[in-house]
């Protein structure tokens, strides 16, 4: 492999034949610099750029971890692998918590040394081309969608291609999920921005009326009419027609609405005359569009007319951190409009709504943020503000090898319910003797790093990096545990 394309290590270590083996095992693959003090090696440091270093900790001059302390406070990007003769729990944990992206004890082999670096050295590039593409790409609100999440990520750009196109869009996604304001988003990136946007809620118009407001009517169509109507068809003429819940849209307008999209003309209720349109069309529902085709409520035409670019909107149980997120502008706007004092949510109200599976999605929490403002005052939102339909909310399952956050708290899903529950002044459900015994949140986590150990083959470090979490984590934890059960022993 050429010199330039290899990555550069630089080797810290005081005995000159450890050096050398350590460099022979190297050298075919990595560009290796050595330094045998911990003064030489922050000279190199200063001079020249390294993808990774391995230092031992024993230096003539000074400690391995102080080299650590010096690159986390000038390069804290930069891996470093701490390795030593002298391994203990303790010296594990400090290396780890002062930001040591591996520990290897001495003695070791090739194979050992190269399969630390190149997962070192995959992690590192898989994490400079995340923030590369989140330098680039990530956004927190795009018009009025607010979400840092690669899902809601994914919406924008494909909301930013499809408005530029006349081809129509379907959206999907559970109740509450912000179609239309994804609709309105696509409106508002194409070229149509100045023409009108009319939405049409087809599940809230009696299904006699549906094809009057669709299509309008003339004087005397029918009882009642008794005077002519534009239909949302002409009004949005030139511009885009959103038609959401599409799929409530009785067969027999399916069929009118078809013709429309195909031809771009269509008849008033009661008229003779047919009129021509010029339209975009956005639909949305939130059905399985496909599972409506099979089973003969949706026409098969019209699914393939109208689902030309599919756009889903994920659930905001889905969204991670976007929870919080649209929490705090929800909060911001209801504070404002109510002319309130609050700023923020306490920890236990933040690890609860992270937890909840908002069934009712961005809709639910809107409306539990704003029942919270209108009805208490203060600056923190506590759990004890909480309206009750939340007193016994179902709460996402647990989910080994996720994350810090997620792992830990779900494996105690029953934390946030009953804090919950008791700032509302009732027993939780779950503390029934009759169902089944909910374990301590230590001992859960206690079995989820273990499992993650064991799936990984005793590799700490690779089991950290499934649950998300700093090996120094681990570590600190089983020190703890080892400790507790010491204490056990000796009673």
């Amino acid at each position: 492999m050429p010199s330039e394309h290899r990555p550069s290590v630089l080797l810290v270590e005081d005995s000159p034949s450890n050096a050398m083996v350590y460099q022979s095992y190297l050298q075919s693959a990595y560009s290796v610099q050595t330094a045998h003090s911990g003064s030489e090696a922050l000279e190199l440091l200063a001079q020249h750029k390294f993808d990774v270093v391995i230092t031992d900790v024993r230096l003539p001059d000074m400690s391995g971890l102080s080299i650590l302390d010096g690159i986390q406070a000038e390069t804290p990007l930069l891996p470093v692998i701490v390795i030593t003769a002298h391994g203990s729990v303790d010296l594990v944990v400090d290396a780890m918590q002062r930001g040591a992206s591996d520990f290897i004890s001495k003695p070791f082999d090739k194979a050992r040394l190269e399969v630390t670096l190149k997962n070192i050295l995959k992690k590192q590039k898989l994490v400079e081309t995340v923030q590369q593409y989140e330098r680039v790409y990530k956004r927190e609100q795009f018009h009025r969608m607010i979400g840092a999440s690669l899902p809601m990520q994914n919406v924008y750009r494909i909301v930013e291609s499809a408005g530029k196109s006349n081809a129509s869009v379907f959206i999907t996604g559970e109740s509450g999920t912000g179609k239309e304001l994804c609709s309105e988003a696509l409106h508002a990136e194409s070229p149509r921005v100045n023409a009108p946007f009319i939405a049409l809620n087809c599940a809230a118009i009696p299904r006699d009326l549906i094809e009057s407001e669709v299509f309008g009517h003339v004087k005397g169509a029918f009882t009642g009419a008794s005077a002519a109507r534009d239909g949302a068809a002409l009004r949005a003429s030139g511009g885009t027609l959103f038609l959401d819940e599409i799929g409530e849209m009785p067969l027999d307008l399916q069929s009118k609405l078809l013709r429309l999209i195909q031809s771009g003309t269509f008849t008033p209720v009661g008229s003779s005359k047919e009129l021509n349109v010029d339209i975009r069309f956005i639909c949305a529902t939130n059905r399985d569009p496909l599972r409506e085709v099979q089973e003969g409520r949706f026409r098969e035409d019209l699914y393939y007319r109208l689902h030309v670019i599919p756009i889903h909107m994920p659930a905001l149980r889905e969204r991670g951190s976007d929870i919080m997120l649209i929490a705090h502008s929800l909060l911001k706007q209801y504070a404002k409009d109510e002319k309130k004092q609050f700023r923020s949510f306490s920890r236990e109200v933040e690890t609860f709504f992270m937890h909840y599976v908002w069934p009712g999605n961005v809709r639910e929490l809107s409306n539990v943020v704003r029942n919270v403002v209108v009805l208490n005052e203060g600056t923190v939102i506590e759990m004890s503000m909480l309206p009750s339909l939340m007193e016994a909310p179902p709460v996402r399952d647990s989910r080994p090898l996720l994350s810090e956050h997620s792992a830990l708290v779900s494996a105690g899903a029953a934390k946030p319910v009953a804090l919950a529950n008791e700032a509302a002044g009732h027993h939780s459900p779950l503390a029934n003797p009759g169902h089944q015994a909910i374990l301590p949140l230590w001992v859960e986590e206690k079995r989820i790093i273990e499992e993650a150990i064991e799936k990984c083959d005793g590799n700490v470090p690779r089991a950290a990096a499934f649950l998300e979490i700093s090996a120094s984590t681990i570590y600190r934890k089983k020190q703890q545990w080892d400790k507790e059960q010491l204490a056990g022993e000796s009673m």
